[in-house]
């Protein structure tokens, strides 16, 4: 049995979407499973167990439609026997349309569109989260009888040496592991998406005066000035690390595998914490979903939207900003703490 996944999406969708895959391996435990995504995300699947093999699409690949049709083909001619093709755009479809072989060509449902699919599914209901909405690509064979295992808690793991070589570099930068060790995430890759600084700076204080904590401010290289800037506003706080270079989606996810609890923005990073098992507290913007993006049945991993604060009819009238600011730190401070239960190291300072 061979099977091909195809995600081209960020951090976040993609991890989300490896529920797929890794139900697919519980369902078929000697299958191999090829998953493709974009270059800049594929390295994290690696070493996965639940993988064969991750094929990456460049970014030269993207730009060049005759470098693409070639990579399209040559990775179909493994000759699948399920392909499912979860973005469903004219471009990853081409997947569908070079491996007619296949018994099952699996994409999304979309008006003049999946000519190639044998089965398109609907888009799911509100009802169901982002990692139920990819398990229902699945339900053709659920259909068939198929005694499919699907599992919609996603997981990653790393190796040992990755997360030892990190946790060298965090000593040496300051990191104490005596002390409970919180990855902050005071950025986003989308600006809606970023809390209001000052009052990510007031919660950070608050954090620091409640637990026995160091936090670590993470970045990626084109990040780094914002979160020096953060950390210089606090006048450069020594229990805060920000000299730490991840220089990889990889490395980031090692640091975090060095960590007891991850808050803030929500984001690929807090998909990535989750993956791990961390437990994570998450921060939504006005325009985001927690129903959408959390699992409703796992408690380890929580978040809070402005509309949890006020939800009549007022809300509506409030502008992006005001939505935002309804989430004060005092209560995220409140459910970090309900958090900090589930760290093993976790004594409140009196």
């Amino acid at each position: 049995m061979k099977i091909l996944v195809v995600r081209f999406k960020q951090i976040g969708d993609a991890i989300l979407s490896s529920v797929i895959c890794k139900s697919l391996k519980e369902t078929y435990p000697e299958a191999k499973i090829d998953y493709v995504l974009y270059d800049h995300v594929a390295p994290l699947f690696e070493h996965q167990e639940y993988l064969n093999k991750v094929i990456s699409i460049s970014k030269e690949e993207q730009k060049n439609p005759f470098k693409y049709l070639k990579k399209v083909w040559n990775v179909t001619r493994a000759d699948y026997d399920i392909v499912i093709d979860i973005m469903s755009t004219p471009k990853s479809e081409a997947f569908t349309f070079f491996s007619k072989k296949a018994k099952y060509r699996i994409g999304r449902w979309k008006p003049k569109r999946g000519y190639t699919y044998t089965h398109s599914i609907p888009e799911p209901s509100s009802e169901y989260d982002k990692a139920e909405k990819f398990l229902k690509m699945l339900d053709p064979l659920v259909n068939d009888g198929i005694d499919v295992k699907l599992d919609k808690n996603y997981s990653l793991t790393f190796l040992e040496e990755e997360k030892e070589e990190l946790r060298e570099r965090m000593i040496q930068a300051g990191v104490d592991f005596s002390k409970i060790i919180i990855p902050l995430a005071i950025n986003s890759r989308r600006e809606p998406k970023v809390y209001p600084v000052d009052l990510m700076r007031e919660l950070a204080k608050k954090i620091l005066d409640t637990f026995n904590c160091q936090i670590i401010l993470y970045y990626s290289p084109n990040e780094k000035e914002f979160a020096k800037k953060f950390h210089e506003a606090l006048n450069w706080d020594k229990r805060i690390i920000s000299d730490i270079n991840t220089k990889s989606i990889r490395e980031l996810g090692s640091l975090l595998s060095n960590c007891d609890i991850f808050v803030g923005n929500e984001g690929g990073p807090r998909h990535l914490a989750q993956a791990i098992d961390i437990p994570s507290f998450a921060i939504f913007s006005p325009g985001s979903s927690k129903r959408d993006w959390l699992s409703r049945d796992n408690k380890r991993h929580e978040g809070i939207e402005p509309k949890e604060i006020l939800s009549d009819e007022t809300y509506e009238n409030l502008s992006y900003e005001e939505k935002y600011r309804l989430i004060t730190p005092d209560i995220i401070l409140d459910k970090v703490k309900e958090k900090m239960l589930l760290v093993p190291k976790y004594i409140e300072k009196k």
